[in-house]
């Protein structure tokens, strides 16, 4: 996790003011342990999830009605038609993911995510790594500009994150009915509920979306109900890195379940039909 410190004798720790030492940090516990974690299940997720995107196979249970999020909406040309629930409208070419129309949107949503923002700027821009560690960077210019000035668009990918988590929510619905049009119930349902939930809970629980409920007002009494919505997203607030690692997970898992169910690999567990 260390770098080679530039010649910057004029900038932070190593401006004339303050004590002139070689080491980068005086820290003797694992202070790198935290950062290279994170990377790994940042790396093991961008991995994963690239993958299966371009995978273009195994994305869909007609049976059950099964449709991983990874490619919801299936808007390809290429989508098996009955996973194609808004039409299909872009062409089917190996460089263009089937669900084109919401992957990269939901990429920048995490990516400009106030949680996700602090932890891969410390761990992949170390800026800095952890606490009383030098930064391996001479100039410092916030999110002024391009490209960490798209960060200041969080809050329209937002509205964006939260139309494609209504369309999630329908796809979970719509296993609950088999191919012959009656209800179903399996452990299939369950693994897709519970990733719709907790997608919702990660969204819902945003900075942004606290503040599209409260911010900006002057007097709460004067709005009760964006009052009430603001102090009920503030407690899920709290637990907003917790959601931000807990759905890359079931992203993954739920991802897998639909694959290895498609793929043949094993069947469905049934409760009703």
């Amino acid at each position: 996790m260390s770098a080679p410190a530039a010649d910057r004798n004029a900038t932070g720790v190593f401006s004339p003011g303050r004590a002139q030492i070689s080491q980068r940090t005086l820290r003797t516990d694992n202070w790198w342990k935290s950062p290279v974690i994170i990377d790994l299940g940042f790396a093991a997720f961008i991995v994963y999830a690239t993958v299966r995107a371009f995978m273009q196979n195994w994305y869909y249970v007609p049976e059950y009605h099964y449709l991983t999020p990874f490619y919801s909406p299936c808007v390809s040309t290429g989508c098996i038609p009955e996973a194609s629930h808004f039409g299909q409208f872009l062409p089917d070419v190996w460089w263009l993911p089937y669900a084109a129309l919401s992957l990269p949107f939901l990429l920048l949503f995490r990516l400009t995510c106030y949680y996700y923002r602090g932890a891969y700027y410390r761990t992949v821009w170390q800026a800095p790594t952890a606490c009383a560690v030098a930064e391996p960077h001479a100039t410092y210019t916030g999110e002024t500009r391009f490209p960490l000035i798209i960060q200041n668009t969080h809050r329209y990918f937002f509205y964006i994150a939260a139309i494609i988590s209504i369309i999630n929510t329908y796809d979970a619905i719509l296993a609950f009915t088999k191919e012959d049009g009656s209800f179903g119930f399996g452990l299939g349902n369950v693994v897709l509920v519970t990733n719709v939930v907790l997608l919702w809970a990660y969204t819902l629980s945003c900075h942004s979306c606290r503040h599209v409920a409260g911010g900006r007002l002057k007097h709460f009494s004067k709005h009760p109900v964006r009052y009430w919505l603001w102090t009920q997203i503030s407690k899920i607030n709290t637990r907003h890195k917790t959601f931000a690692w807990i759905t890359l997970g079931t992203l993954m898992f739920t991802d897998f379940y639909v694959m290895a169910l498609a793929a043949g690999w094993f069947p469905d567990l049934r409760f009703i039909g």
